[in-house]
């Protein structure tokens, strides 16, 4: 059937009422345009005539800003202006708590930071006039770890707060000595994880001018076009109606342009020269310019009883959160909520901290905090199994959330939990695997393998929450406007909402067609522009399918309702959906309602590993996810095996080394991301459809499952092939093999 034909067909069929668009697995409307590169990203809105900006970077962690001479690059020819902090009208700004200035006017904090913007009429100009930017600096003593940090006598990063403590979460649930003192056994371990680039493949560009009514328009990429607005408003002093945020095509997020980065720049230009500026930043500038995974050190406690009952867990957070707040404080919260993983637990005691350091500052990267410390929770829960002598599975099923199991917060959990039902489906999928028992354990024969190679199995639950949290007002807000002869002819649906890559605004496109029962090809979206879109939160925290979607469903619904049967009808429907209540976290306890909605997952990896390079290669994965209903089944698999290829470079390959506040892996040459050769061959998604009670047509989030529990599936799979654990994050051929080395030493003192 010829496209045309077949897209008849879907109408007519919608008309009738036979099919449905939600479920299928509608092409993608961007597809060919990013194919044969159409599509215009940020650094393809570059024309000629724009002014060019270069960032002045301080490249030193901690040091006092002397003075600043532009006077150089004010001669060079061609230069417009140097911009400095004394231009900037409000020199603050930040997502959460408004700690990181524009340009630095006395105190540089990380190497990142900004002190001087060059304006010049080319990028050549532009580029040899920062370079004869002269600071002249002070060096002060730097902080570079998150232990340091919380030293009595540690250098401040911050000196007008006293402490380098940006955070504490404490959490309390029961009573944590008698849950030790009931337990028959207990395990104590520390983990580590390091920083993660979210390497997106489209780096931080975009253009800014004024417009023909005095409005200053920025056109980048973002997640989330009106908190964009909103800082920028405030960074000068503009209302925020006349500051608009357009969003080209991006390149992927993954949490990385959740801050701004090169937007505000674009705009400080743009307002104070009143000409059109554009700003493209290179790899290594956008490698040291915007927040990386939060590094954690992990040191978890757990008591169970012989029968293989959790009683106890207590757990000590540290996170570096860098120079800067961003969104750390509510990674820790999240972080330490979900510390003791996807099981019920009696007797928690946890403490998450996060500090300010002079590195990079961390901030929302896929899976928010869980993938940290579920690769601590996953594997203490496979130790703990082991010691008591009981299948790791097993040891799960007496443990795993169920409907009304009560979180660590000492609320029960929202509706539609899933864990155990992925976990089971989960094994019911590997035990299809050669040398996989009926019992769950790993028995595949090393015979045939050359001596130097061993295989291994792997599995792990995991559990993130879906959308904002702790009180946060939550909400999405969309237009429709519906018109038509008789019968509705065409829809625009106005909602604020980026599509990263993902594939957002075909999702929800479908949920309007559903809704309406018209075809997707009769509805414009409007999404891109903060003028014309109303504000629907950021394409983050796995919501927007949810919370974006409820507001399109539940407007579409209303204005299909009041659409009259007369001639020429055009109506227009806004509604806002908030979602169920959270609560903040008490400060002794953290009791509260954290989250109004959860995604579950489990995961088998299958490994095959070289005892003598300590090289890991990843065979087979399968990925169970309950995912409320699939919008779009394709898009679903696709974030799936998208989320796996991110979860493989974070647990093997992805080394982001700082030493002394120095980023030493500032490019992709140096940091090493998996291409197709390190992926696994097989690759198998699965898609369970338990319905969300408050999702659109019962679907919740799901984009950032897969990453959560793939680097404990993983260890758990060499510990299966070799009897070595990693208990430090990424796991490189080198930590492989100083573990393999250490296991023989150990081995050859007992002989």
């Amino acid at each position: 059937m010829m496209e045309a034909d077949r897209q008849s067909a879907i109408q007519s069929n919608m008309q009738t009422g036979k099919t449905k668009v939600v479920g299928s697995s509608l092409p993608r409307p961007d597809a060919q345009g990013k194919v044969t590169g159409a599509t215009a990203y940020p650094a393809d809105l570059v024309r000629a005539g724009m002014l060019h900006l270069k960032v002045v970077f301080a490249h030193r962690p901690h040091a006092r800003i002397q003075t600043i001479d532009t006077s150089s690059a004010l001669a060079h020819p061609g230069v417009v202006a140097v911009f400095t902090a004394a231009d900037v009208p409000h020199n603050a700004y930040g997502l959460i708590d408004a700690d990181q200035p524009v340009l630095c006017q006395d105190i540089v904090r990380f190497v990142g930071d900004k002190v001087a913007l060059v304006v010049a009429t080319s990028k050549e100009a532009a580029l040899t006039a920062a370079q004869m930017v002269r600071v002249d600096y002070e060096d002060l003593p730097a902080v570079t770890s998150a232990q340091a940090a919380m030293a009595a006598d540690a250098p401040l990063v911050h000196h007008e707060r006293g402490s380098n403590l940006l955070w504490h979460v404490p959490i309390r649930k029961g009573d944590i000595d008698r849950g030790f003192a009931d337990a028959s056994v207990t395990l104590e371990e520390t983990f580590t994880t390091s920083w993660q680039e979210h390497a997106y493949l489209q780096p931080d560009a975009g253009i800014a001018y004024i417009d023909e009514q005095d409005r200053l328009v920025i056109e980048t990429a973002g997640q989330w076009l009106h908190e964009d607005r909103r800082q920028i408003a405030e960074i000068l002093g503009l209302p925020v109606e006349q500051v608009i945020i357009r969003y080209a095509a991006i390149g992927g997020a993954f949490g990385g342009r959740e801050d701004l980065s090169v937007q505000h720049l674009l705009a400080l230009a743009a307002w104070k020269l009143r000409q059109p500026v554009a700003l493209v930043w290179s790899r290594e500038e956008s490698i040291i310019g915007h927040h990386k995974r939060h590094p954690l050190t992990i040191r978890s406690r757990w008591g169970a009883t012989r029968e293989g009952k959790i009683t106890a867990i207590q757990t000590e957070l540290y996170a570096d959160g860098g120079a800067y707040a961003s969104t750390s404080m509510e990674v820790i919260k999240i972080g330490t909520l979900l510390s003791s993983g996807c099981y019920e637990v009696p007797n928690i005691f946890a403490d998450g901290y996060v500090v300010y350091t002079n590195n990079i500052p961390s901030g929302a990267f896929r899976g928010f905090g869980t993938p940290q410390v579920q690769f601590a929770s996953e594997i203490m829960i496979t130790k703990l199994a082991h010691k008591l002598g009981i299948d790791p599975v097993e040891m799960r099923r007496r443990n795993i959330y169920q409907e009304g199991s009560i979180e660590p917060s000492g609320n029960p959990l929202p509706a539609g939990v899933n864990a155990q039902r992925t976990l089971e489906r989960c094994v019911e999928e590997v035990s299809k695997w050669s040398g996989y028992r009926a019992d769950n354990k790993a028995i595949r024969s090393q015979a045939t393998l050359p001596y130097y190679l061993r295989r291994g199995i792997g599995i792990a639950s995991g559990i993130k929450n879906v959308g904002y949290s702790f009180g946060f007002p939550e909400q999405a807000t969309a237009t429709v406007e519906l018109t038509g002869r008789g019968e509705i002819e065409h829809a625009i649906v106005r909602i604020g909402a980026a599509d990263v890559g993902q594939g957002s605004h075909l999702v929800l496109k479908q949920i309007a067609a559903e809704t309406l029962k018209i075809a997707p090809e009769q509805i414009t979206m409007l999404c891109e522009d903060s003028s014309e879109a109303p504000n629907a939160g950021s394409a983050s925290a796995s919501r927007m399918t949810f919370m974006g979607g409820r507001a399109i469903h539940d407007a579409c619904a209303a204005a299909k309702d009041q659409w009259p049967m007369t001639d020429d009808t055009t109506i227009s429907v806004t509604r806002q959906y908030r979602a169920p209540t959270t609560t903040p976290m008490t400060p002794l306890t953290g009791a509260c309602i954290p989250n109004y909605c959860y995604g579950y997952v489990a995961q088998a990896v299958e490994v095959e590993v070289n005892l003598l390079t300590g090289q890991v290669q990843v065979l087979n994965v399968i990925s169970v996810h309950d995912v409320g209903k699939a919008i779009n089944r394709q898009q679903v698999e696709g974030q799936i095996e998208g989320a796996l290829a991110q979860a493989l470079g974070y647990a093997l390959l992805e080394n982001f080394q700082v030493n002394a506040g120095y980023i030493l892996t500032p490019f992709l040459s140096t940091y090493l991301l998996p291409t197709i050769m390190d992926m696994p061959p097989t690759i198998t998604p699965i898609i369970l459809e338990s319905a969300d009670p408050n999702g659109p047509y019962g679907a919740r989030g799901m984009s950032e499952m897969a990453l959560v529990p793939f680097a404990p599936a993983v260890a758990s799979a060499i510990h299966d092939a070799t009897g070595v654990w990693l208990q430090q994050q990424p796991m490189t051929p080198e930590r492989v093999l100083a573990a393999l080395n250490a296991a023989r030493d150990d081995r050859a003192r007992v002989e």
